[in-house]
């Protein structure tokens, strides 16, 4: 399942949930890690979007 946040050049971004690795704040607001080193960075503060996560992928079936 996606969710959408907004990158640090105020465009929409959608993460794939299910993708995420790693959760870190920086400078900028928030960057989130995928396979492969794949990273974006968001304004979201780290807790929203550690709770945007959650809340997706607990929605998600099995």
């Amino acid at each position: 399942m996606l969710v959408m946040l907004t990158s640090v050049d105020r465009i929409e971004t959608a993460i794939n949930a299910a993708q995420v690795t790693f959760v870190s704040p920086v400078t900028e607001g928030t960057r989130i890690r995928f396979g492969a080193g794949r990273s974006v960075t968001v304004v979201e503060p780290v807790a929203e979007v550690v709770e945007l996560l959650n809340r997706t992928l607990a929605l998600q079936p099995g």
